[in-house]
């Protein structure tokens, strides 16, 4: 089996003040994974939370892919620096180190895929792309949609989803797990097979 470990990052703003943030829904993603793998994140050196878990089974029963959760225990926009701590600790390869992030482009409540591309303005993708030299990993795009009328698109992600939107968040929660799922087992054709036809 494939030993090589990925490393699964959730971005977010630190402290309970942002925890329903638009903006920290990568991290609401990263927390469902540890939940859902029975874990509790740890302080790890790198100025991160850190849990080592198997992201679920392969065909035979097989444990799944070795994956390093991480959420930076920085703000957003500095982030970069604990991602490239926990990826040179772990020694895990910029093709194996995949971005949960909030959208603003994509509909809220789309999931989308890719490797590498522009950071759309998002000032934690911009510091992970400077601290890994690279903006050749993965993301998994969750959509929050843009902000309605003239409101600033910064002010829209540092509030909270609203309460009429906490099933819709369940959902892409739940959507989130499941790409991170058929990314690391299916790979990045086949994730974005399933849930660009949606």
């Amino acid at each position: 089996m494939d030993a090589d470990p990925w490393l699964v990052v959730g971005l977010g703003n630190p402290g309970p003040r942002y925890a329903g943030n638009r903006h920290n829904i990568g991290a609401m993603v990263l927390a469902e994974l540890a939940h859902q793998a029975g874990v509790a994140p740890k302080q790890h050196k790198a100025r991160a939370w850190v849990s080592e878990i198997r992201l679920g089974t392969m065909p035979g029963g097989l444990p799944g892919p070795r994956v390093v959760l991480a959420q930076p225990m920085s703000y957003m926009n500095v982030s970069g620096g604990p991602v490239a701590g926990v990826a040179k600790f772990f020694s895990i390869a910029l093709e194996r180190t995949v971005v949960l992030h909030d959208e603003l482009d994509i509909d809220f409540g789309t999931v989308r895929l890719k490797r590498g591309g522009g950071e759309g303005g998002h000032n934690g993708l911009r510091s992970i792309s400077q601290s890994l030299s690279s903006k050749d990993y993965l993301r998994v795009r969750l959509g929050v949609g843009r902000p309605p009328g003239r409101q600033d698109p910064a002010d829209y992600v540092l509030s909270d989803f609203p309460a009429r939107d906490r099933v819709d968040v369940e959902l892409l929660i739940g959507d989130g797990v499941d790409a991170v799922h058929d990314l690391l087992h299916l790979g990045l054709e086949a994730a974005q097979q399933r849930f660009h036809s949606r």
